[in-house]
């Protein structure tokens, strides 16, 4: 489950831009939370003198475009990236932080993404220069550009099996702040994670591992035979044996002779109101479900960037609840149905009104003839000589019979209500157009969840179908 946040870096008060840079820099890149620096990677620069080469950039930029600002200047971009203990490990997050960065700045700015392990739960910093690689353009902080960091995140998370935050504020959150909302893990839980991010390095014995465990925070003691651990901010050491299965002694032990595989112990993840079935964690707990051995197959068939986008959606829109999700698709259809319907009878009626104001222009050129014809007793000379108005002047009768028009109305009136109508067309049509694109959406988004588990479904009956032959 990862949170995101995005930090524009500016020169400030007191600061060179040189320092401003560095500073940050230095922090993100401390060898301590780095894993001694194996966890950096750098994109169109070198880490290691990244600083310089950001400052390099903007150097060109300036002679370039001669544009200067000043100590509101933003000289680079900070995102920090972070993820549920115990659900990914310290090379992946990198990975995905190195995939966010180049999907996000379209791989036109040099960044480095740094991952650290100093915390119970991993995660990213990552920094990109606003200057981009040729050095003539800038990286502009948008409008909404919290809320597309967070979609981006969220879409990479839910293609890689993560989970993500079930419901974002508009003005986000921090990492204890959403830590908390899902109960906020013990001691204990936060040292098996600890000791996870610690044997995700490969430590080649228990010494090797222990070390990596103080270069974390981790106080380690031993008295007799049992090893204590305990983290900063929490009164109580714990023993390693008391951390439960895989944690004790002799199976790390075992784990780092090579005898047998750690697997992370995972907390399950409570709800807060549990009355209602929440879709996002039904929909991420049949994604993951989906990591077992037909998961290759699986998504051969079933589009995981279609369902990132899904899930985006139903994050955005609030529609966290299935009930609530085919509610809103029925009534949104009905809607794009009604103003369809609208629009139609309005379109029919105008066409009427525009055969009807012809018909009636035609009678009144051709009433005179007509009469005329009456009188001389429908002969066939007149005929001959008024054919066309004669024809015309029956055509319009005709039509008026078929209409039901007992009363020829006014063109006048007839003129103004093709003009309403017309006028209300416009209206109902922008409407419509914007109901078909909610509709389009919700229906869509509806289809892909049903998909899902549907298929889900599929697969447990196939494979209970298996066991019964």
């Amino acid at each position: 489950m990862a949170t995101t946040r995005i930090m524009p870096l500016h020169i400030g008060k007191g600061r060179t831009e040189s320092r401003a840079i560095s500073e940050i820099i230095d922090y993100v890149a401390n060898p301590q939370k780095t894993g001694h620096g194996r966890l950096i990677t750098g994109y169109e620069c070198d880490s290691r003198v990244a600083d310089a080469e950001f400052m390099l950039a903007k150097r060109q930029y300036i002679a370039a475009t001669g544009r200067v600002r000043g100590a509101d200047d933003v000289i680079a971009y900070h995102v920090r990236q972070s993820f549920c203990p115990g659900e990914i490990n310290p090379e992946e997050a990198n990975r995905l932080g190195v995939e966010f960065a180049k999907r996000f700045t379209k791989g036109k700015h040099a960044f480095i993404v740094c991952t650290h392990i100093d915390k119970a739960h991993v995660h990213n910093h990552i920094i990109w220069s606003s200057v981009n690689l040729d050095c003539d353009r800038k990286f502009r902080n948008f409008w909404g550009s919290t809320k597309a960091v967070r979609r981006l995140s969220d879409t990479i998370c839910i293609e890689n099996g993560l989970s993500i935050i079930e419901n974002p504020k508009p003005h986000g959150k921090s990492y204890d702040q959403w830590l908390g909302d899902q109960a906020k893990p013990s001691h204990r839980e936060l040292l098996r994670a600890a000791i996870d991010n610690a044997l995700a390095q490969k430590p080649a014995d228990l010494d090797k591992l222990l070390k990596l465990l103080r270069e974390s925070g981790c106080e380690v003691s031993k008295r007799g035979k049992s090893y204590r651990l305990k983290l900063p901010g929490w009164g109580k050491v714990s023993r390693l044996d008391s951390l439960g299965d895989g944690y004790t002694l002799e199976h790390l032990l075992a784990v780092l002779a090579g005898q047998k595989e750690h697997t992370p112990r995972q907390k399950p993840i409570k709800q807060a109101d549990p009355p209602k079935v929440n879709l996002l964690v039904d929909i991420q707990a049949k994604l993951q479900a989906g990591k077992g051995a037909g998961y290759v197959q699986w998504a051969k068939v079933f589009n995981l960037k279609q369902m990132a986008q899904t899930v985006n959606y139903l994050t955005e829109h609030n529609l966290l609840e299935y009930a609530v999700l085919e509610e809103k698709a029925a009534a949104a259809t009905a809607h794009h149905n009604e103003l369809s319907a609208k629009i139609k009878a309005a379109e029919n009626r105008m066409a009427e009104i525009a055969v009807l104001r012809t018909h009636i222009i035609n009678y009144a050129k051709t009433r005179d003839t007509y009469v005329a014809y009456r009188k001389a007793g429908y002969s066939k000379k007149f005929r001959e000589e008024h054919e066309e108005e004669i024809l015309l002047h029956q055509a319009a009768k005709n039509a008026f019979d078929d209409m039901g028009v007992k009363k020829l109305p006014k063109v006048k009136e007839l003129q103004a209500e093709y003009a309403r109508l017309l006028e209300e067309k416009k209206k109902t049509y922008a409407e419509y157009r914007r109901s078909r694109e909610e509709m389009r959406e919700l229906l869509a988004a509806k289809a892909n969840v049903d998909r899902l588990m549907g298929m889900a479904e599929d697969r447990q009956e196939d494979k209970g179908k298996e066991m019964n032959r």
